[in-house]
């Protein structure tokens, strides 16, 4: 899964040329600074001082919440603390009453005859998720246009990692499961989650080499696109092409508003609703929707930005004409549209792939993924025998699968691509670094209950694919900052 970020690098379109950027080339840093000039560094001090007073304080505790939200380490730690919470609530007397009212509760409308309906949890596992989606495919798009995954050398590497991770755990758990009537779960042990693996990077801290950080990234968002790709090919049911063909038709309606310069962002939410719709009455899952719809969502600033310094600077000195001193805020008209002026051009210089990642990455990250976990991550453990549970094939393949193969699979993968002369570790990175994010690598959590969710049907599979799959995030995540911590002391 994607890691939190502030949209801090512009991606291009393949049709654009990638304005300048300070960060290109960086894809999801393990805490980034809050977006544009609320951070709290020195450059935005100035803008700082020429507020009045009394706002000054306000506008301060506004840059302190910004600053909260874009820690990847908080978000993994409020995921973390909400499967926590469902883990104490599907144990205890509560668990009746809560039950009833998760499954019970429903959102929807009708209009005539038409009448959608979705329980609460559909509602957050098929729609709010797909807004997840949608966060990944941004990622993607920015790996693969402004990224890592532009330079074919460098993107071979982690590209070649996440094959490895994703195949032998595949086949760990097949080996376990074959024959068992269980050998659908193969996917499960494939999923990686970045959001977890770079919050637990960023305790390391500076310690850590940049090369790291962006192989890491890169590498789950490349086990991102497998990972979406199994879900659309292998966990897809009844497929009605009727509806498959109306929403890839929408897909292409949202590339052609891309060709069409459509800036705008309502336009694509609404056919984004639509694909949404389509595929999800398709069998194809709904959540696929939101990966296509950010890949055709405008990268490209409406601005020349190499000409905007020059512009801005003249706007400036014109508005700067134009003030009175000695006349009340209301009535500097001719300052106040100069003003104006400078702010629209400002607005229309951000792209809007840019904008939206602002626009999502707080709901995403201290909303919909916390409550995911939150609804998805509970394992009921009353009632049930341990030693089934520890002995089942499934819950040992998902866990050799995550904690053995994947580890396994992304160290030998990586290993056999810089033997080979195809590609070289990052600069300032050792094997020792490799090593302990290939361990990471086992942390599945998000995208591997996601799985479990399409793969099994029965409760009692469910509950020991996702015990399986948060011992095996625990004892990877441990394990893997262990190694870091001693390869990067």
């Amino acid at each position: 899964m994607p890691a939190p970020r502030s949209a801090h690098a512009q991606p291009a379109d393949s049709s654009a040329h990638p304005a300048p950027d300070a960060s290109a080339g960086r894809s999801a840093p393990a805490d980034p600074p809050a977006p544009a000039c609320l951070s709290g560094d020195a450059s935005c001090a100035p803008a700082e001082r020429i507020l009045e007073p009394e706002v000054r304080r306000h506008h301060h505790r506004k840059r302190k919440l910004l600053e909260f939200t874009h820690s990847s380490t908080r978000a993994t730690m409020l995921m973390l603390t909400a499967a926590v919470a469902a883990f104490v609530i599907e144990n205890t007397p509560v668990l009746p009453y809560f039950a009833e009212f998760w499954h019970t509760f429903e959102v929807g409308f009708t209009i005539g005859g038409f009448s959608p309906h979705l329980s609460l949890e559909h509602l957050i596992n098929d729609f709010l998720m797909a807004i997840f989606f949608l966060m990944v495919g941004l990622e993607i798009k920015f790996e693969m246009t402004a990224g890592e995954l532009v330079n074919p050398r460098k993107a071979l590497l982690p590209i070649l990692g996440a094959a490895g991770g994703a195949v032998l755990p595949a086949l760990v758990y097949l080996a376990v499961n074959a024959g068992g009537g269980f050998e659908q779960g193969w996917g499960v042990p494939m999923a990686n989650d970045i959001a977890f693996c770079l919050g637990i990077l960023a305790l390391l801290g500076s310690r850590v080499p940049p090369g790291l950080r962006s192989f890491l990234s890169t590498l789950t968002i490349a086990d991102d696109i497998i990972a979406i790709l199994v879900i659309a090919v292998f966990y897809t049911a009844n497929l009605d092409v009727a509806w498959l063909a109306g929403g890839l038709g929408l897909f292409a309606g949202a590339l052609a508003l891309n060709r069409l310069h459509v800036h705008d962002l309502w336009p694509y939410v609404l056919v984004g609703l639509g694909m949404w719709a389509c595929f999800l009455l398709s069998g194809v899952h709904a959540t696929i929707a939101g990966v296509l719809l950010a890949l055709a969502i405008p990268a490209r600033s409406q601005v020349k930005l190499e000409r905007a310094p020059g512009w801005f600077a003249a706007r400036a000195r014109t508005a700067d004409e134009r003030y009175d001193p000695g006349e009340p805020d209301i009535v500097q008209k001719e300052y106040l549209a100069e003003i104006n002026e400078i702010g629209r051009v400002s607005r229309l210089s951000i792209p809007p792939i840019t904008r939206l990642d602002y626009r999502l990455h707080v709901p995403v990250y201290f909303f919909i993924l916390p409550l995911f976990a939150f609804s998805n991550a509970s394992v009921v453990l009353v009632g049930m025998d341990p030693l089934a549970i520890v002995t089942s094939p499934v819950t040992i393949g998902v866990f050799f699968g995550l904690l053995l193969g994947k580890p396994l699979g992304i160290f030998l993968a990586t290993w056999a691509t810089v033997k080979s002369g195809l590609s070289d570790l990052p600069d300032g990175v050792r094997w020792g670094h490799v090593a302990g994010v290939s361990v990471l690598g086992g942390v599945g959590f998000t995208m591997a209950i996601f799985v479990t969710n399409l793969a099994f049907a029965d409760p009692a599979t469910i509950a020991m694919a996702k015990a399986a799959i948060l011992a095996a995030s625990l004892v990877a995540g441990v394990a893997g900052f262990l190694v870091l911590r001693k390869v990067t002391a």
